[in-house]
């Protein structure tokens, strides 16, 4: 396999792979929260999302 390709593929895994991760820990910090607490989930979800990122 090229190692172009081998590189790209892991690039798409890799992203696959926390986009699911976030997706989870979104669904089970929001399961059993009251309204007013969804937003502050949801934005300490996305800070720890540009975090490992490196955006931030």
């Amino acid at each position: 396999m090229d190692p172009l390709v081998a590189a790209a593929a892991a690039m798409v895994l890799t992203l696959l792979i926390v986009a699911a991760a976030a997706v989870l820990v979104v669904r089970s910090a929001l399961d059993g929260a009251e309204s007013k607490d969804r937003a502050r989930i949801l934005i300490a979800v996305a800070e720890v999302v540009r975090a490992v990122r490196g955006k931030r």
